[in-house]
């Protein structure tokens, strides 16, 4: 993907939300950097301070943090159109308690945290579009807080997959597994579970 198509994505995600003329297209393309990375790359350690946030254009990602124990425990998963990030860290200004790493070979677009601010300034569709991704990405959380505590591995199994199409066969097992909290044994049986109701 060239340069141009790339920022294009990122401009029609931006326009399936809020409207932008071509002075704010200007505007926000020059504040995006693209970043390229290899499957296995890093684009955040534990640790670190997050100065960006991040849009998936190519590839895949996912987040995750390791636990007392020693055991990875996945967070977070992001596809195409995806924005992927530690918000905590971000909005905090503090390290980082989780790793984001490429899934696949991956491409970025990333506006740092200054950029950004300016262009809340410049380009007000950009607040705005920042306000309502926010209050859907904070009912998300509040949805799957709930679900992890009262409905059964079954229906978590269910609603992500009639939620998020596709993504299951990009990502190995074990990290669905861990990001629905359930071993790798128990989601092959639920795997074919839902095989065998919905067939």
């Amino acid at each position: 993907m060239d340069t141009d198509t790339i920022v294009s994505q990122l401009i029609e995600h931006f326009r399936e939300i809020v409207s932008l003329k071509d002075n704010d297209i200007d505007c926000i393309s020059s504040k995006l950097e693209i970043i390229q990375l290899k499957k296995k790359d890093y684009l955040l350690r534990e640790g670190q301070v997050s100065r960006h946030m991040r849009f998936i254009a190519q590839g895949s990602l996912y987040a995750y943090h390791i636990d007392e124990k020693g055991k990875e425990n996945t967070t977070q998963l992001g596809i195409e159109n995806w924005w992927v990030n530690d918000l905590y860290s971000y909005l905090s200004e503090l390290p980082s308690r989780m790793f984001i790493q490429a899934n696949e070979d991956t491409t970025i677009i990333q506006i740092s945290k200054n950029n950004l601010e300016l262009l809340y300034k410049e380009v007000p569709a950009v607040s705005e579009f920042w306000r309502l991704k926010m209050q859907s990405a904070y009912v998300t959380l509040q949805e799957r807080t709930f679900e992890h505590s009262r409905v059964d591995a079954y229906t978590k199994y269910r609603t992500f997959v009639t939620t998020y199409r596709n993504i299951e066969q990009r990502f190995p097992q074990y990290m669905i597994a861990s990001y629905l909290g359930i071993t790798v044994e128990y989601l092959s049986y639920l795997r074919k579970k839902h095989q065998s109701d919905v067939s």
